[in-house]
């Protein structure tokens, strides 16, 4: 092993997927989380039985419930901290844990964030949420997204993804953290444009559902897909973000994988709201975080404050906050006049 400890916070899926990759470069990947249930999980089985039941991980993964805990296990220095948190939970963590947090970024240790999404409220990307917190630690932060099921990466299947950040010294090192035989990061200093590709994608990814779950098929998830570039795009104005981002990894690749494949929770999510279950009573009856759900609001009023056009982003909010028809709005948008020109 090349590296002696990282840590990652949030025992969710993704984070415990991204644990499974350190653990190749690492002596120790600490993973802290907050259900009783999957420390001893981990502790036991060496398996996260809530968030991916079925895959032994490597024995060097540990858990921890506490920052203390944490403490008593780390070898030599801790050199990487991962946030493996859902975006609406970034800004209570941080207040709740700003001294340890702090003395961390102080010691100029590389932080990543794997969040995707936007805060329904604040209507802040990840960056901001964090900024906000620790102004001065700017370029510790890296931003990771692309197309990365958690089950996929977990059984080592070839992945790469953006990581993106300020500070090409701390780029460079994340990479070599996580450099693998089948896990990859491309690095890019457009900080925006993969936070916004990796937001947008996941309420994109629902609308993917709710088309196939009315029984449309490839044509329609085709057009699906090219309209929501397009609105990408849009966003991406009004973030100065550069456009070539969002035909990226973290933009199209993403958005192609969780529109077409079979693990996406945002997807599985629309195709629940087609079959004419209502949002709030499917959020209720499932642990897992769908990202999608708060940013398609965020989205909606970061339209309408800025008057991007986004017709799917519109169509959307209308389906899960006031419980229009989906079928009756996708109609009704085949029936909005064609534009002469290329963005739809």
């Amino acid at each position: 092993m090349k590296f002696k400890t990282s840590v990652i916070f949030g025992g969710g899926a993704f984070g415990t997927s991204m644990a499974s990759v350190l653990a190749n470069n690492f002596q120790r990947v600490i993973l802290l989380v907050r259900s009783p249930e999957v420390y001893e999980s981990l502790k036991k089985k060496r398996e996260n039985i809530v968030y991916l039941p079925g895959f032994t991980l490597p024995a060097n993964i540990v858990p921890a419930l506490s920052w203390e805990e944490v403490d008593s296990l780390v070898i030599g220095d801790i050199e990487l901290i991962v946030s493996g948190l859902p975006t609406s939970s970034i800004r209570e963590y941080c207040d709740q844990n700003y001294d340890r947090l702090r003395k961390i970024l102080e010691k100029g240790i590389p932080f990543v964030s794997l969040s995707k999404g936007m805060n329904a409220e604040t209507l802040e990307l990840a960056d901001e949420i964090y900024y906000h917190h620790f102004l001065g630690f700017a370029d510790n932060f890296c931003y990771l997204s692309g197309p990365s099921f958690a089950k996929e990466i977990v059984d080592k299947q070839i992945t790469a993804v953006s990581i993106a950040g300020k500070s090409r010294a701390n780029l460079e090192k994340v990479m070599a953290y996580m450099q693998t035989p089948y896990f990859k990061t491309l690095p890019c200093y457009d900080v925006k444009g993969v936070l916004l590709g990796g937001s947008l994608k996941n309420l994109l990814a629902i609308g993917g559902g709710i088309v196939e779950g009315l029984g449309f098929n490839h044509n329609t998830t085709a057009a699906m897909i090219t309209y929501g570039i397009n609105e990408m795009l849009r966003f991406g104005v009004v973030y100065n973000a550069r456009p070539e981002t969002f035909y990226g990894l973290s933009g199209m690749g993403d958005l192609i994988l969780t529109v077409t494949g079979h693990f996406s929770r945002n997807k599985s999510f629309g195709i629940e709201i087609s079959k004419g279950r209502k949002s709030e009573e499917i959020i209720k009856s499932q642990r897992t975080t769908v990202e999608g759900y708060k940013t398609t609001k965020a989205a909606y009023l970061i339209a309408e404050k800025y008057q991007i056009r986004a017709r799917v982003t519109r169509i959307l909010y209308g389906v899960l906050y006031e419980n229009k028809d989906p079928l009756k709005e996708i109609h009704e948008l085949m029936l909005v006049p064609s534009r002469f020109q290329n963005i739809i």
